[in-house]
């Protein structure tokens, strides 16, 4: 008997309708920021700050990945992405979407949110709302901290137009001579370098008021007659550049790289070209056109705007002093297993040679986790190494004091300072060429690869024997951002990580060609295939009648060959849930597809950084944490590390944080299979289940040696 044939036709997985575009998704990410600017629900100030947030992030998504779709249909490159779309379809998409977002953004904060500023007493007014006595003030401030400060630039035959530099604000002037009656235009910077909101002193403001004040473009647009004495000005608008800023370096032709990085950073100010020219939709045509052409910036890349632009700068009215306007201040706590080490019981390497310590920022200290790690490993006589990967952190960091220190004590210390990383490059050469100095051994990378992973070693000896402590994390080792991305780190004695720890940093440091390792996946030599290797071994799993589940937790999920094997599980009957704080390219919920795949994305008072990666292996089960997300990037362009977590206590503590974020009711938003997120809503009984409130209220519950169970 012939057995019967399946007639059901083979999905092909490359079909663009199964994937959504980078760069649109990126934009849907950006609307569930500004989403938190509009939610009541948020505390007032709170909503300010979001609302500067979406355009921080937008300051920087034009400079790098417009301009870069730009670069491509100048070039003539046609090339599709694995969703179907030429980079002249994506560039249309775009800025249709952003257009009415952007005008959204800016008539949300002019009719609602600068309005309800008044309403608790902080008063951003206009020069002419302003009384006799408040002009008078400032038309003193103007002439003492504000006029010296100025330069006004004519446009004329004899002065040709400025270079104007990467995102500054500027007024276009239109002066006209009254003898001549001739018109000319003239550009003045609003200079960066002093306050964007200039306050009027206590006495000259209603005591029940927190701050009254005016923006400094204002003050300057209210007394340009001191500028242009003797002429007539009849009219002054504002307008704002975004220049490209993605500009390679050749580091194969480079004799020194911080040389090559310091010329590039010098590029990105004042050459880039112009991808984006906002204006004050009052701008008359003439001077539009005179700017389009100096500039030369085509039609569909100008944005009209009305009232404040550069809304990034309303991250000042975070500083105003009502703490019931913002979110309830948190302050990190240490992890119960190095409360004793505070207190000078015990040694940190004692208590992390105990058992392995998983770390949780900001909800856990990292001044008081890793911080004291490497504060101690340079303090210690037995310590004798001390090699550590930077790639953003802040230039007063008490991490980079230790490693100094731990140089001037006689250690030998190795940091690898990545240099490339996009706009902290600046300040990353400041303080290389500061730990160089004090006589760190410091290496710029390897070539052609960004080192992103975020690992310390620190070798130390004990009686006669040398044991390595290492620390692999998913955050950078910057004390500022961990308070406010959610990252985790584990704190270990193990061989296993120690010895690929050495491996790894011989890697980086010398020409080692380790292309194995016991426990790490490392990026780019090892950790496609073993991830897609772990897929795939759900997949067998399910095939043989058994249990099959990945719960993975990253910023983005963008590379096409881990997509299509999350597709490949799904249909073998693999239960997947995504966690995707930004880009998630992949489509769930298709029928013989991904109707096994579900996607949520967390967006709250923390920005979660953290990558988890839970494969339950038929029981067996296997979690790890790295630096990495799903991205082409982190696959084969960057130096990565992703470790497996062992310990049983650290492993189910990484399972309750991933269950929490999966119930989330609060900050969660689902994707659907037609690209829309929804943001879920409490049920019916209101119970609102917040993930970082969650988090939070489970440190507290540790942390005073209570049950966490009841928050699960």
């Amino acid at each position: 008997m012939t057995q019967a044939i399946d007639a059901t036709p083979a999905v092909d997985l490359n079909d663009p309708k199964y994937y959504f575009n980078r760069e649109l998704s990126w934009l849907k990410f950006n609307d569930r920021v500004l989403h938190e600017a509009v939610d009541i629900r948020t505390p007032f100030l709170e909503r300010l700050k979001f609302t500067a947030i979406f355009s921080s992030n937008l300051d920087e998504f034009f400079m790098v990945r417009i301009s870069g779709l730009m670069d491509q249909i100048n070039a003539g490159i046609d090339r599709k992405t694995a969703d179907g779309l030429s980079p002249t379809q994506v560039m249309a998409a775009i800025r249709a979407h952003l257009r009415p977002k952007l005008r959204q953004q800016h008539d949300f904060f002019q009719a609602e949110l600068r309005p309800q500023l008044q309403e608790h007493g902080i008063y951003l007014l206009d020069y002419e709302q302003l009384n006799a006595d408040q002009q008078s003030y400032l038309k003193q401030y103007f002439e003492s901290q504000i006029f010296p400060v100025l330069t006004p630039l004519s446009v004329d035959p004899a002065h040709p137009f400025p270079r104007l530099s990467n995102l500054s604000l500027n007024l276009a002037v239109a002066v006209k001579n009254p003898d001549t009656k001739i018109q000319k235009f003239a550009r003045i910077k609003v200079p960066s370098n002093l306050p964007r909101f200039i306050g009027l002193p206590p006495e000259l403001v209603d005591e029940d008021t927190v701050w009254v004040g005016s923006t400094l473009e204002n003050i300057i647009a209210n007394h340009l007659i001191f500028l242009f004495p003797g002429m007539e000005v009849s009219g002054h608008y504002l307008f704002r550049i975004t220049r490209d800023a993605d500009f390679p370096v050749r580091e194969n032709e480079a004799d020194d790289l911080l040389v090559a990085m310091e010329e590039e950073i010098s590029k990105r100010r004042l050459e880039g070209f112009v991808c984006r020219l906002e204006i004050e939709e009052s701008m008359p045509d003439d001077m539009l056109e005179n700017l389009m052409q100096e500039l030369r910036v085509a039609e569909e890349d100008i944005y009209e705007l009305t009232g404040v632009l550069d809304l990034k700068d309303l991250f000042f009215f975070m500083s105003m002093p009502l703490p019931a306007l913002k979110d309830q201040p948190w302050s990190a706590l240490t992890p119960p297993r190095l409360k004793s080490v505070e207190r000078s019981e015990e040694s940190i390497f004692s208590a992390i040679r105990k058992q392995d310590l998983l770390v949780h920022h900001p909800y856990e200290s990292f001044s008081g986790s890793v911080q004291a790690f490497v504060e101690s490993a340079a303090r210690d006589p037995h310590v004798l190494t001390i090699k550590m990967t930077l790639y953003r952190t802040s230039g007063d960091s008490p991490i980079v004091q230790s490693l100094i220190k731990a140089a001037e004590n006689g250690k030998q210390v190795v940091a690898l300072v990545e240099i490339k990383a996009r706009f902290d490059e600046q300040n990353n050469i400041i303080w290389a060429r500061k730990l160089e100095d004090a006589g760190v051994h410091v290496v710029y990378g390897v070539v052609g690869l960004k080192t992103h992973t975020k690992t310390t070693l620190v070798v130390r000896r004990e009686g006669d024997r040398i044991r390595r402590y290492v620390h692999i994390g998913t955050g950078n080792y910057n004390p500022k951002t961990s308070k406010l991305y959610t990252d985790l780190g584990i704190l270990s004695a193990r061989d296993d990580l120690g010895a690929d720890l050495t491996d790894l940093f011989n890697f980086l440091t010398g020409y080692s060609r380790q292309n194995n390792y016991r426990h790490l996946l490392v990026a780019p030599l090892t950790l496609r295939q073993d991830m897609l290797q772990l897929i795939e071994r759900e997949i067998n799993h399910v095939k043989s009648g058994q249990q099959g589940r990945i719960v993975a937790k990253m910023n983005s999920l963008v590379d096409a060959e881990m997509i299509q094997a999350l597709y490949r599980a799904s249909q073998a009957g693999v239960e997947i849930d995504l966690i995707v704080r930004g880009i998630c390219c992949l489509r769930p919920g298709v029928p013989g597809v991904s109707d096994r795949i579900r996607v949520i994305s967390i967006i709250g008072r923390f920005l979660e950084h953290a990558r988890i990666f839970h494969f339950i292996n038929n029981g067996d089960e296997e979690i790890y944490i790295g630096s990495a997300d799903w991205m082409p990037r982190n696959l084969d362009r960057r130096v990565e590390a992703v470790t497996p977590v062992v310990e049983p206590e650290a492993m189910q503590e990484l399972k309750d944080i991933l269950d929490i974020m999966l119930t989330d009711n609060r900050q969660a938003w689902e994707l659907g299979e037609d690209g829309v997120f929804t943001q879920r809503t409490p049920g019916a009984d209101g119970d609102a289940r917040s993930t970082h409130e969650l988090l939070m209220e489970r440190t507290l519950k540790r942390d005073q040696g209570g049950t966490i169970d009841s928050i699960l």
